[in-house]
C-alpha cells in the first residue's frame, strides 16, 4: 500500500475526532536487525485535550501495520520546547499532514521552523532551567565526594548550555547537538573538550567546568529568563509559587521554577513580598514574587 491510499483509508476509518492527523514513512530498512525492526508507517494524531499526552497503538490500516502515536496539542508543543522525544518530532515536521483542522498544525510546523520569538523565549527559559538544575546537582555531588556522578552532571548541564549558544545566535539545536556546536567553534565547545579529553583527573576537569558554569549562570540569567519575567510582569499583583507553577508556559519548568526564582531574587531580577493572609499559625505570611 502506497501513503496516498494509506493516508484515504486511515482517514476514512480513525482520526474523526483529532484536530490534525500526519503519516510518517520510515526509512526502507532502517531498523532491520535481529534485535530491531521498526513499523514502515507512523501515524501521528492530534488531540485538543489537555489530558492526552501520549498513547500509542499497533493496528492494521487495510493490509498494512502501522505505529498510531495519540498525543495532545500542548503536549506536541511542549515537546517541541524540550526537544524531547525526537522520532516523535520528526514524525511531526517530516511526515505528510493529511488532516489539519483549522490549519493549527501547519502553523505550528512554521513557528518552529522560523523559530521565533516567543517560541525561543521559552526553549531559551527552559534549557536554563533544566542547566541550572543540573549544575546545583553536579556542586552537590562533588562537595560528597561523588566525582563520577558530577561528571554525568557537568556533561548534561554543559549540553543544556551549547543548546542556549545556539538558541542566542538564532539557530534550532537539533539532536547531534556538539556538531552544530563544534561548527561555531564557541567557548563552550572548547569547554566540552577540556571536561572529555584533559589528562587532567576527573576531579580536576569538573571543578574547572563548573567554574565556568557559575560565571555562566550569572551573566546570562536575565537573557534567559526574559519569559519569566514576561509573565510576572503581566498583572500587577505578585504571584505565589503554587501559581507560576500551574501557569501552562511555565509547567514544563515546574521542577526547577523554585530553585529559578531563589537565583532571581538573589540577583535582584525579582522581587520578594511578604503577604500576611490574617490566618493565625503556618502558612499565615506567604511569599510573593514580581518584576519591575
Amino acid at each position: 500500500m502506497d501513503l496516498s491510499n494509506l493516508s484515504f483509508n486511515y482517514g476514512e476509518s480513525f482520526d474523526v475526532d483529532a484536530i490534525g492527523t500526519i503519516i510518517y514513512r520510515q526509512e526502507a530498512h532502517k531498523f532491520d536487525g535481529s534485535l530491531l525492526h521498526d513499523f514502515d508507517f507512523i501515524v501521528l494524531t492530534v488531540h485538543e485535550e489537555q489530558d492526552t499526552e501520549l498513547t500509542v497503538e499497533h493496528t492494521l490500516v487495510g493490509d498494512l501495520p502501522c505505529q498510531v502515536l495519540n498525543v495532545s496539542v500542548n503536549s506536541l508543543r511542549n515537546w517541541l520546547i524540550t526537544g524531547e522525544k525526537d522520532d516523535l518530532i520528526r514524525c511531526f515536521m517530516e511526515g505528510e499532514l493529511v488532516k489539519d483542522q483549522n490549519g493549527k498544525l501547519a502553523m505550528l510546523r512554521r513557528e518552529y521552523i522560523e523559530f521565533e520569538q516567543p517560541l525561543r523565549d521559552r526553549k531559551m527559559l527552559y534549557e536554563f532551567s533544566r542547566f541550572l538544575s543540573i549544575y546545583v546537582e553536579a556542586k552537590r555531588y562533588m562537595q560528597s565526594g561523588y566525582d563520577i556522578d558530577a561528571y554525568q552532571c557537568v556533561l548534561v548541564s554543559l549540553k543544556h548550555w551549547a543548546r542556549i549558544e545556539l538558541i542566542e545566535r538564532g539557530v534550532l539545536p537539533n539532536e547531534a547537538v556538539w556538531e552544530q556546536v563544534k561548527e561555531l567553534n564557541t567557548a563552550i565547545h572548547k569547554l566540552y573538550e577540556e571536561l572529555t579529553q584533559s589528562t587532567e583527573t576527573i576531579s580536576q576537569r569538573v571543578e574547572l567546568v563548573l567554574l565556568a558554569c557559575e560565571f555562566s549562570v550569572m551573566s546570562k540569567m536575565a537573557e534567559c529568563s526574559v519569559r519569566l519575567l514576561q509573565i510576572l510582569r503581566s498583572r500587577s499583583k505578585p504571584w505565589s509559587i503554587e501559581e507560576l507553577i500551574q501557569n501552562p508556559e511555565l509547567k514544563i519548568v515546574k521542577n526547577e521554577l523554585p530553585l529559578v526564582m531563589r537565583k532571581l531574587v538573589n540577583r535582584s531580577l525579582v522581587k520578594e513580598s511578604v503577604i500576611w493572609s490574617g490566618a493565625p499559625g503556618y502558612g499565615s505570611q506567604g511569599i510573593r514574587y514580581s518584576a519591575e
